[in-house]
This record gives C-alpha cells, sequence and structure tokens, in this order.
C-alpha cells in the first residue's frame, strides 16, 4: 500500500491499521502466516475473546481489505470468526459446546458475551448472553459473507439469528411482544429480565439483511416469522425514541440506514440526528474528557459517516473527526492520560477503544 503524505483518507487507514495490530499484532504481513495466526488474547476478556471488540475487529479487517486488496486481512478475518466460535461458543471451561450447539451446528445454542465474571457474579457484571452483542456478532458474519460470496457465513448467521431470538423474546403471539436484556450462558433464563432500548431495532435489521443475503443465494423466506415477531416491537417503540447518549444515537443511527427508506426509520433518524445535535450544542463535546467515555463516542463517529449525516445535518459537520482529533490529542499528552484516570488508561477499556477508533477511523466495512 502506497501512502503519500497529503492523502488524509490513506493517512487514516494506516492509523487504523496501526490501532489494530497495537491490540490484535504485531500483525502477520504474509497469507501463510494469516492462514495459522493465532490472536493474543485480550485484557479483561474471559480467555482472551470479548464478543462486541472482536467483532467490530472482524469488520475492520474487511473494511482494510476492501481498501488495499490484501488478502491477509481477509484471512485474518476468517481466522478471529473461528477462534471466537472456538472460545465464546463453549462452557468457560472450555470443555465442551454451549448446551444445544454441536459440530455440525456450532451456533445452535448462542454465544457468550466474554466478561471475566462468572454469570452469577454479585456486581451484575459478569458472562452471560447480549442480544445487541449478538446481532454485532450477526452483523459481522452477514459481512463476511457479502465481501467473500460465501453464503455459508449468512448460513451460520442465521442459524445464530434463529436459535437465540425465541430464548430473548416472549408472548411473541401477543401485539406487543417483550424481551430480556440480558440472558445466562446456556439460555435458560433472564439475568435482566429489562428490555434493551434497541435491542427489538437492532434484530430487525441484522435479520433483514440476512434474509436479503440469503434471498441472494437461492433461500427464500428466511426468518419472515422472527421479522415478524421484531416488527411488531418496532413498531410500538419508534416513537417514543429518545436519548442522550453518543453510542446509543450512533448505533441508532448508524443501524437505521440500512432500513432509511422505511416510514419509521425516517422518523426515528430525524429523532436520533435532533437528539445528536442536541449533544453538540449543549456542549457535551466539550466536557473534560475524564467525564467521557472515547469508545462510546467512537460509536458515534461510525453513525455519522454511515448514515451520511454530517454532510446532511446542520450542526454536526465534521463532529467524528473532531472526536478522533480529541482522543489523538489526548492520548499523545502524558499529562492528558493522568488526568483522565482509569476511564482512558484502564487496560481493560483500551482493546474496545482502540478497535473502536479504528471503526471511527474508516468505517467502510461497516456501511
Amino acid at each position: 500500500m502506497t501512502m503519500t503524505p497529503n492523502d488524509s483518507a490513506v493517512a487514516k487507514l494506516q492509523k487504523s491499521i496501526s490501532a489494530m495490530s497495537s491490540i490484535y499484532g504485531p500483525l502477520p504481513s504474509t497469507l501463510s502466516a494469516a492462514s495459522t495466526y493465532t490472536f493474543p488474547p485480550q485484557s479483561s476478556a474471559h480467555h482472551g475473546r470479548y464478543l462486541w471488540t472482536d467483532g467490530f475487529a472482524v469488520l475492520n479487517f474487511l473494511t482494510i481489505y476492501t481498501h488495499t486488496s490484501d488478502t491477509v486481512f481477509l484471512t485474518l478475518a476468517q481466522r478471529l470468526v473461528s477462534q471466537v466460535h472456538s472460545v465464546l461458543g463453549y462452557t468457560r471451561d472450555l470443555r465442551q459446546r454451549l448446551p444445544g450447539a454441536t459440530d455440525a451446528s456450532p451456533l445452535e445454542a448462542g454465544l457468550r458475551i466474554g466478561k471475566v465474571g462468572d454469570e452469577d457474579d454479585p456486581s451484575g457484571n459478569g458472562d452471560g448472553q447480549y442480544f445487541h452483542y449478538l446481532t454485532v456478532w450477526i452483523f459481522a458474519l452477514n459481512r463476511l459473507s457479502t465481501v467473500t460470496n460465501d453464503g455459508a457465513y449468512n448460513a451460520q448467521a442465521v442459524v445464530l439469528a434463529r436459535s437465540v431470538l425465541p430464548k430473548f423474546m416472549y408472548n411473541t403471539d401477543t401485539e406487543r411482544p417483550r424481551m430480556y436484556w440480558k440472558m445466562a450462558i446456556d439460555l435458560s433464563r433472564p439475568l435482566v429480565r429489562s428490555e434493551g432500548n434497541l435491542d427489538p431495532i437492532d434484530g430487525y435489521v441484522t435479520y433483514k439483511l440476512l434474509a436479503t443475503t440469503a434471498a441472494g443465494h437461492g433461500q427464500q423466506g428466511v426468518l419472515e416469522e422472527e421479522i415478524g415477531w421484531l416488527r411488531k416491537i418496532v413498531d410500538t417503540k419508534w416513537r417514543g425514541y429518545s436519548s442522550s447518549d453518543p453510542l446509543d444515537l450512533g448505533m441508532t443511527l448508524w443501524t437505521l440506514h440500512w432500513v432509511r427508506d422505511e416510514e419509521w426509520a425516517k422518523h426515528m433518524l430525524v429523532r436520533a440526528e435532533t437528539d445528536l445535535a442536541s449533544l453538540v450544542e449543549g456542549g457535551y463535546f466539550q466536557l473534560p474528557m475524564a467525564m467521557r467515555l472515547a469508545f462510546r463516542e467512537f460509536g458515534a463517529c461510525l453513525s455519522l459517516q454511515c448514515a451520511g449525516v454530517e454532510t446532511e445535518r446542520e450542526g454536526l459537520e465534521g463532529l467524528s473527526e473532531e472526536i478522533c482529533r480529541q482522543w489523538e490529542e489526548a492520548e499523545l499528552v502524558p499529562e492528558s492520560k493522568k488526568r483522565l484516570g482509569s476511564k482512558f488508561t484502564d487496560d481493560g477499556l483500551l482493546p474496545i477503544t482502540r478497535v473502536m477508533y479504528a471503526t471511527a477511523l474508516v468505517p467502510r466495512g461497516e456501511c
């Protein structure tokens, strides 16, 4: 890859590669080395793998591949998928697959989050299964399928999507079904009974993407029933949407840009854009950085670019570059690190922060 000093896009791509290498590397430079590469464990991840971070890492490797045509990065995406399945698709002692999964259908029982604490951790921050983490992984498998034109990855995502939803959803035959926020590792019981703000919307959109990809491989009507369940929740939920969290707003805008032609999504996109603009106008991004979390803001950067909001909405112009610049400057100044404290320098947040930073710089595989 040739880089010229004034080429901003290439400079961003190089920063993205460096960020990925700092967490997952040093990355191999040859195809033979990539094909046997074992990713180093992440800090604060059970057996080294964490579903959200690794999901966006797969997308980042696909982005780099689409920009460079370097098959090393495509192979790394495939290798990371395999390693995540071999850890988070197993019980915490890694002795057996999650109950209900088989060698023939390894995703039949979902995937663990990968948090260090046991699911019964009294802090409530232990391992389990989150639907919004699963949809990130489902999306990553779908994007891998579209990049490689290999329907097998999408088929895996369909199995995962179909198997977990009935565990998270209940009252599916009513006008307004419900969803649990967090389930036990084996999906046998809810750990958090409340409903995630975006879970039904994440599910509806990602399941539709799976169905579209499956149709392109000759499989019609995939996930039709599940999409119908989720749509019932979406129809009763979107009007009341509001948020003041940059990650929540970012994920909303990112998710909805895939279905922006649907009438409900148009209205919800406007609300999310308005709420994000209100954060800017209210000075949120000028607050002391000790009061902010980098990875949450990088989620907003992703959406600003994928949804085209920076060029369409007054008040949001250049916001993603400004957010990245602020955090780059903070990382370069030792005094800032001391001032920011554990929110910035904590090893437990470093992987997710740097992976989301790489995503914020060049979100192509995600769009």
